[in-house]
């Protein structure tokens, strides 16, 4: 007779679906891996292991090899040596997408983060939700060409410069808040099929997603991630997890009003941030007129860097409102470590002195005592993996029921 209130504890089955997730979640983020290595990490025993390498195997997921045939080092003991598990990344993978202010870029990526094959085009205009499924579609049907027959495709991963909303995957395409949003992951899965999950995130959260478990800020339990381009956005990690909102527009920091009565945003506000960091400030400030884009803001950054007085001035000026708005989010979120992606990267590293300076007289003593200041490792690759990141937590969360899986 069961007591009421009381829940019964998870079932054995439970708990091995479990363990197999996080075992091939390690396997997946840290590579090639011994028995030996994972019975320590995972705090199981030696039999524990070898069934659950066992069962991934048979699932298609990862070999097994011994050490001298897979190239790990020996360990030096006495006996059998300790099997290798490995991802099979060849013939397991997803598809990972960027849409980006100006590109559309498409990958697909094996288990273990590998990029197996990649696509890129120039984003023309605004070719809206229709044009970018478009070209999409055509990234996707062309690296399926050149996929082994016997693959597994885990699912899609679309990372959108933009904002999305939690449910539905409604895109706002570019930032442009005044535009109407489209519903991005029907249009995908009605052209490419609904046999794998498709999964819709923002360029800030997927790259912060991608260099918390792969790149700079691997270690690191609370990250702030910054992206721009036109505009501002904000990824955020806290206690080692992806913060992501209500409804999914969180981290729209570039929104944080900073100086009121400032110049307005397309949001409808004044003085928002991005108005005093984003591209265009930059180009007014540098009094360039009729210039857009990466390369016109490198243009800049190079003029102050040869000496120009009036470039000089605008990097300057940027600089301020940079570390402003950076030491309000590190005393909001005490992070350990911020790091600057997109167009952010290219203002941090021209601007480095008066953001320090910005943070060392705004930041509080404690926040700041530890902060570490990054570019990302990954680069542009960053929303690509993070989106096939996005794509693969299905098949990390329950290995036996990934598509070609289940059942076994």
């Amino acid at each position: 007779m069961s007591t009421p209130g009381l829940r019964a504890g998870p079932s054995q089955e439970e708990i091995r679906r479990h363990n197999l997730g996080a075992l091939l979640r390690y396997v997946h983020i840290n590579g090639a891996t011994t028995r030996a290595e994972l019975t320590g990490e995972l705090g199981l025993n030696r039999s524990t292991i070898g069934a659950l390498t066992s069962d991934l195997a048979t699932a298609g997921l990862v070999t097994e090899e011994t050490p001298r045939a897979s190239g790990a080092a020996q360990t030096g003991r006495a006996g059998r040596p300790s099997l290798v598990v490995r991802p099979l990344s060849t013939l397991v993978y997803t598809y990972a997408v960027s849409v980006d202010v100006d590109r559309i870029r498409a990958a697909r990526v094996g288990l273990g983060g590998e990029i197996l094959d990649r696509r890129e085009k120039p984003r023309d205009g605004d070719p809206g939700v229709e044009g970018t499924v478009a070209a999409i579609t055509e990234f996707i049907s062309d690296m399926h060409g050149d996929t082994p027959g016997d693959a597994l495709h885990m699912g899609t991963g679309v990372a959108v410069t933009g904002t999305v909303r939690a449910h539905g995957g409604l895109v706002h395409l570019g930032g442009d808040l005044d535009t109407v949003g489209e519903a991005l992951t029907s249009a995908l899965t009605e052209v490419l099929g609904a046999e794998a999950p498709m999964s819709v995130g923002k360029v800030a959260d997927l790259s912060a997603m991608a260099e918390h478990a792969r790149g700079v800020a691997t270690g690191c339990g609370n990250v702030l991630y910054l992206y721009g381009d036109v505009g501002v956005g904000a990824g955020i990690i806290s206690g080692g997890h992806r913060i992501t909102s209500h409804t999914g527009y969180g981290g729209e920091v570039g929104h944080m009003v900073v100086r009121a009565g400032g110049h307005p945003c397309g949001c409808g506000s004044k003085g928002c941030w991005v108005t005093e960091i984003g591209e265009h400030a930059l180009l007014r400030a540098a009094s360039v007129d009729g210039a857009t884009g990466r390369e016109a803001l490198l243009s800049v950054i190079d003029a102050a860097a040869r000496g120009d007085g009036e470039a000089q001035a605008a990097v300057r000026q940027v600089g301020d409102w940079l570390g402003f708005g950076v030491a309000n989010l590190v005393n909001i979120f005490n992070p350990e470590m911020v790091v600057f992606g997109g167009t952010m990267r290219d203002l941090y590293l021209a601007t480095a002195a008066s953001l320090r300076s910005r943070l060392n007289s705004m930041v509080l003593p404690a926040c700041r005592e530890n902060l570490r200041l990054r570019t990302p490792k990954l680069g542009d690759d960053a929303a690509l993996i993070g989106a096939a990141e996005l794509a693969f937590e299905h098949l990390l969360a329950d290995p036996l029921e990934g598509p070609g899986a289940a059942g076994q």
